[in-house]
């Protein structure tokens, strides 16, 4: 048996910035998916006992950015955007408005009719990342948001998430390789071979 995570115990306040720095491999993705929900845990459990209901955390109170765009191919980027709203109860045109404005945080306003095969990667992450914001959630999960991403992209997109967990008062926690992200984060937990360690001079006070 292969264990990717052993003897993990950590909290995350509301409010947080924690960075989930690590090489590939040492569990980062896979701790993020635990907090998540995406993933259960073979042994012990992950709660969230502010953000209510397990069963209704996604879409809802809890956000996720995937590495990879994850958009639907039959739905354009608009509705793409839109359905985590409309799957968490919002009307049509309330969900059409928030993915607008969504969109238009990040400047893609111009791409809200095409299809997902019509972008390139780094706009259909873009994309993605829009999607995540719209319904100003609680907790936002990161994993790799801007590994395809150009320098320039990339800085835009972090500034978007600080500032839409800013707005949203919603707790960030981002799995990142790249030291422009997580030098604006206030945490540092560091994954290796599925143990973490959180770095003194960035703990929570």
């Amino acid at each position: 048996m292969t264990v990717a995570l052993a003897c993990v115990d950590c909290d995350v306040f509301a409010g947080d910035r924690v960075a989930l720095i690590g090489p590939s491999g040492s569990g980062k993705s896979t701790l993020l998916h635990l907090m998540a929900g995406l993933d259960q845990p073979s042994e012990g459990e992950v709660s969230w006992p502010a953000l209510g209901d397990p069963a209704a955390l996604r879409p809802g109170p809890v956000a996720v950015v995937f590495q990879g765009p994850s958009l639907l191919a039959p739905l354009t980027v608009l509705e793409n955007v839109a359905l985590p709203l409309l799957l968490d109860g919002h009307d049509d045109t309330g969900a059409q408005a928030s993915a607008r404005k969504a969109l238009g945080r990040l400047e893609l306003e111009g791409l809200a009719e095409k299809l997902p095969e019509e972008l390139s990667g780094g706009q259909a992450q873009r994309v993605a990342i829009a999607r995540a914001l719209a319904g100003r959630p609680r907790l936002i999960l990161a994993d790799e948001p801007t590994s395809q991403l150009d320098r320039t992209s990339g800085a835009h997109v972090t500034e978007q998430l600080l500032a839409a967990a800013e707005a949203a008062g919603a707790t960030l926690v981002v799995a990142t390789h790249d030291p422009d992200i997580s030098d604006q984060l206030d945490q540092h937990w560091h994954v290796s071979d599925g143990r973490l360690a959180i770095v003194p001079e960035f703990a929570r006070c």
